[in-house]
């Protein structure tokens, strides 16, 4: 096993045990110099936000490059720690789980806005669970197997470029009067380095609906029938291979301030309820074991050195 596959497990295993750093986080200081940045250089224009985009990342691949002339094995774990988020999420999911079989619907409306972007003040229990059904999907792909995936090819730069992009996109890449253009950068750079892990997001969830009491047959069909018709090329197929492995219906109308957002349905089967994300919880965090063993053997086989020719 390489070093870079070892740190990969030992961060994944230091995020299982404790979740993200409780102080000094360093996202939330890359979020603080991001913020300066941008009221120094901020105009409305793409090359703007390129420029924006491309300092701060490069300067997470540079701090990345330099954080792996040390133990490689304690830099990668560090790293990896530091930008996954399963265990947080987990937490945050749950406590809506708990809410819901209390009966505090009130309370659950005001915790799972803790997850989500739209509006949950009117949302009943099947809503509020959708709503944490959905999150759960989208952020196992974007906040552990996407990052893993970049760790696994690019190693500590890779993991820290990728954390970078994904807070640039949060912070900016909306499309609203200050951002549709200086947040296009980050928008698209995102979407492109959630490719892969949204793929393999999808593809695990499939696989591993056996254990939840799905079919990985629905999951596959849902995924292939209904992902495009999400607004995201990333959370469409994550959001839909859940809905289908867990026999749900995801999708649907979302409201975000004044604005209504219609979505397509996602699978065929009962709306969701308050113990689906139970079940969702439990895929979430298996999805996440099988993608971090899978590609800790992608990043023994990416830093094994060539074999020489006799």
């Amino acid at each position: 096993m390489s070093g870079r596959a070892l740190g990969l497990l030992l961060g994944f295993a230091a995020d299982r045990a404790l979740g993200d750093p409780a102080r000094w986080h360093p996202v939330a200081g890359f979020g603080r110099v991001a913020t300066i940045l941008e009221r120094r250089t901020y105009v409305d224009r793409r090359a703007a936000g390129v420029v924006h985009v491309a300092v701060l990342v490069g300067g997470a691949v540079a701090l990345g490059a330099f954080a792996e002339r040390g133990p490689r094995v304690l830099g990668t774990a560090l790293a990896t720690w530091t930008v996954l988020g399963g265990t947080s999420l987990d937490r945050e999911a749950a406590a809506v789980d708990r809410l819901l079989a209390q009966e505090r619907l009130a309370d659950a409306r005001v915790q799972v806005a803790r997850l989500v972007g739209r509006d949950t003040s009117a949302l009943d229990e099947a809503e509020v669970a959708r709503a944490a059904i959905e999150s759960l999907a989208e952020n196992t792909s974007d906040a552990v197997v996407a990052p893993l995936v970049l760790g696994a090819v690019a190693g500590v730069p890779g993991l820290l470029a990728y954390r970078a992009a994904n807070t640039l996109d949060a912070m900016v890449g909306h499309r609203n009067e200050r951002y549709v253009r200086f947040g296009w950068a980050a928008a698209r750079l995102d979407d492109a380095l959630n490719l892969a892990g949204a793929r393999l997001t999808a593809l695990l969830a499939a696989a591993l609906a056996p254990t939840v009491g799905g079919s990985p047959t629905e999951a596959i069909r849902t995924w292939r029938r209904d992902a495009g018709g999400h607004p995201s090329p990333n959370a469409g197929p994550v959001e839909a291979s859940f809905a289908g492995a867990l026999g749900i219906r995801l999708g649907g109308v979302n409201v975000y301030g004044t604005r209504v957002e219609d979505r397509h349905v996602l699978g065929s089967g009962r709306p969701a309820a308050g113990h689906d994300i139970t079940r969702a919880r439990t895929l979430a965090r298996r999805v996440g074991v099988a993608a971090v063993a899978v590609l800790a053997l992608i990043a023994t086989r990416a830093t094994r050195p060539p074999r020489r020719r006799r």
